[in-house]
């Protein structure tokens, strides 16, 4: 292919700015070594090819030496600089990742989501993003200008639109192509057939393993093993090849709308990071040195009509803005420390309780089906809105029946079964969110969530923070939790201390049904990611005992606010007699109202259900421990070293002063699961009678 003088010199520009960011960094690297960086040299090639030739209505996943790409798409040399040092005024960040990680929303470059440093886990929210937008066109949710570039036209009137269709470009390394999670997400494009480009960049090492030693195939191979995800190789360091092939497999996606990947080899030319320096460990420098793109690209140049003078001035003009840019770097504000707390959250519209909570005539329905119904109601009023998890679909409609009917009524392309992959179903929320969707997706139990905690922490957790802002993951994560009886040590489990210890995550446990589908709808208006734990136990009431997890159905318009508990059993302050204070939540809520009553004592007892444990009620629950004096937190949880054992600490030092006996803690007893056998289960998890024994305990205190 014959390419213009304009992208030639345009090629070279970028790579010669990028080379010359590298040199400064390693010129000056007592003051830029402060903070971790990795460079492209030896990349700059392949990743110029793929970043000059992206729209804005684009969406790319970059990885951390890519800064090639970030400078071919339009980013200045300051831009990333301002990030290497971590200044106030990184476009990315705000100075709270590391250098070339980008988030980016700008309206004239294509869009990058926020994502980690973990290796290879963009791979699913970038594949969850082409899901998306499969997604978003086979519902006709696109507006036509989301299809359009503009592109200068022949003439010198007005620009014209060009109709080109989004797609998605992951950039990988070879090596992370050896993460079971590059599978999960191979697997899902090529399901799909999504619209997705996964750019290799193969230079032959990890950190300090080469790929003889760690790789049994690489990314072209690999990829032969997944039908319907086609694969070419190419030499990474040759312009005109990466530029012409990646334009071919870019067409191809734009208007096929089928996954490609591109294995394209390079060599690192540069050390692995500032702190891992290259020549503590490679023996391969001098032959990789022969493979170095920037003669290689000259060559070309002046092959295709340039004089050495004008790659000579080219280059003097690069170094020169590098430098000056640099310098302006260094001068610019660092942040103050109340920056650190902002963006932890995108703020939420639903701050209020609203509507009709026991509408009259409403019938009373098991929790289960009002969460049901919740989801139902959104669907039918907002097409963005989709759900998916493990036999979710139309033959089953959920393994406790919570999604029943919602496929044959919405469709497949709605309501659909995914593989069995929880990474997946959690980190693609990240990419449907990013192109404007509201997923609803569940891991089957919480006994299972353990694979999707990488993505949970990584991706969904972090992706406002980090991104200043700009990227909030608006999602729903339902979880199906607690024992059930005899569901045995993987169908019984609870987890909230492990997920209320990701910072970033909002988390429901309500206690019965119409609080489960108050907060279902203000989880959906929520723009953050959302945890709603749901106990198995009180689905259907059918565990003795918990008949008052079932409701009134709430009207269509209700919804609960995250953050406020529920005083479901009040009490007033008493001389004459102890009282107590039950803080709880989920089915400690059902053991408290059942072991007061049985005690008859409702007029000393006060129940606290906190119904989220993220935003946690804290005025409420010390508001009602100041007045009872006394404290028992209820949970379903081993009790050590765990969420209710953390509140217990929080109310104990809060409410020293008003206490008249220590604060206690019941739970499951502290062994590393639930047996199968019902008399072991019964052993193992609290009840109403051990709740009644530990309440006159502390009431005699």
């Amino acid at each position: 292919m014959k390419l213009n003088k304009n992208i030639f010199k345009k090629a070279f520009q970028n790579l010669v700015t990028a080379k010359a960011m590298a040199e400064l960094y390693e010129e000056n690297f007592k003051v830029v070594s402060k903070y971790v960086h990795a460079t492209s040299r030896g990349h700059e090639v392949i990743q110029t090819a793929v970043g000059m030739q992206l729209k804005p209505q684009d969406y790319v996943y970059p990885y951390y030496r890519d800064d090639s790409i970030l400078l071919a798409i339009g980013m200045q040399p300051k831009d990333l600089m301002l990030q290497l040092l971590a200044k106030k005024d990184d476009p990315f960040s705000a100075g709270r990742t590391y250098y070339s990680h980008p988030s980016l929303k700008d309206a004239d470059k294509p869009k990058i989501p926020h994502q980690s440093s973990a290796t290879g886990m963009q791979a699913i929210p970038a594949t969850g993003a082409a899901l998306g937008i499969n997604y978003r066109e086979s519902g006709n949710l696109f507006d036509e200008n989301e299809r359009y570039s503009f592109s200068a036209s022949d003439s010198k009137e007005t620009d014209s639109r060009i109709r080109e269709n989004p797609v998605v470009v992951c950039s990988l390394g070879d090596a992370s192509v050896t993460e079971g999670e590059i599978a999960e997400a191979f697997q899902m494009a090529a399901l799909k057939q999504l619209p997705i480009i996964y750019v290799i960049q193969d230079n032959g090492w990890d950190i300090s393993a080469n790929a003889e030693e760690t790789r049994a195939q690489d990314a072209f191979e690999y990829a032969k093993g997944f039908h319907g995800l086609e694969a070419i190789s190419i030499d990474g360091t040759d312009f005109i090849e990466s530029y012409s092939e990646f334009q071919n497999v870019l067409e191809t996606v734009r208007n096929e709308r089928r996954p490609f990947l591109v294995h394209a080899k390079c060599p690192l030319l540069n050390h692995h990071t500032s702190g891992v320096r290259m020549e503590f460990y490679r023996d391969d420098l001098e032959e990789s040195k022969t493979r170095d793109p920037y003669p290689k690209l000259k060559q070309q140049l002046l092959d295709n009509g340039f004089t050495q003078d004008e790659l000579d001035a080219i280059e003097k003009a690069a170094k020169a803005v590098v430098e000056k840019e640099y310098q302006e770097a260094l001068k610019a504000e660092d942040p103050k420390p109340e920056d650190l707390f902002t963006h932890d959250f995108a703020p939420t519209p639903i701050t209020e309780e609203k509507g009709e909570r026991s509408p009259a005539g409403a019938e009373k329905v098991v929790m289960v089906d009002c969460a049901l119904f919740a989801i139902e109601e959104l669907m039918t009023q907002y097409k963005e809105c989709l759900l998916y998890g493990q036999d979710v679909g139309g033959r089953l409609g959920g393994v406790f029946r919570e999604a029943a009917t919602l496929a044959q009524k919405f469709g497949d392309h709605r309501v659909f079964n995914t593989p069995i992959q929880e990474a997946f179903i959690v980190g693609s929320t990240v990419g449907m969110s990013a192109v404007g969707l509201k997923p609803i997706v569940e891991v089957q139990f919480a006994d299972y969530i353990w694979p999707g905690l990488n993505q949970l922490f990584t991706e969904v957790s972090r992706s406002c923070y980090l991104s200043n802002g700009k990227w909030p993951v608006s999602m729903i994560l339902r979880v199906p939790i607690g024992a059930y009886g005899s569901g045995g040590p993987y169908h019984s489990s609870s987890v909230e201390s492990v997920v209320s210890n990701i910072r970033g995550l909002k988390i429901a446990y309500p206690s019965n049904g119409a609080d489960l589908k108050g907060l279902m709808k203000a989880a959906y208006h929520d723009p953050n990611p959302v945890v709603i734990f749901e106990h198995k136990g009180l689905y259907w009431s059918k565990v003795p005992g918990t008949k008052g997890a079932t409701s009134v159905e709430p009207a269509e318009d209700y919804v609960l606010p995250f953050g406020k508990a529920w005083v479901l059993q009040e009490i007033w302050p008493q001389d004459d007699k102890e009282t107590l204070s039950i803080i709880t939540y989920g089915m400690g809520v059902h053991w408290a109202m059942n072991a007061s009553q049985e005690l008859g004592l409702q007029d000393q007892i006060e129940i606290v259900d906190l119904r989220t444990l993220h935003p946690l009620d804290e005025e409420t629950i010390m508001k009602s421990v100041k007045k009872s004096k006394k404290c028992l937190v209820v949970t379903e949880e081993p009790s050590d070293n765990t969420f209710a054992r953390a509140l217990s600490g929080k109310i104990q030092e809060q409410c020293f002063q008003h206490l008249d006996a220590p604060v206690m803690t019941i739970g499951s007893e502290n062994m590393p699961a639930i047996p199968l056998n019902s008399i072991l289960e019964e052993t193992m998890i609290p009840s109403t009678e051990k709740v009644k024994v530990k309440i006159q305990e502390l009431l005699d205190y």
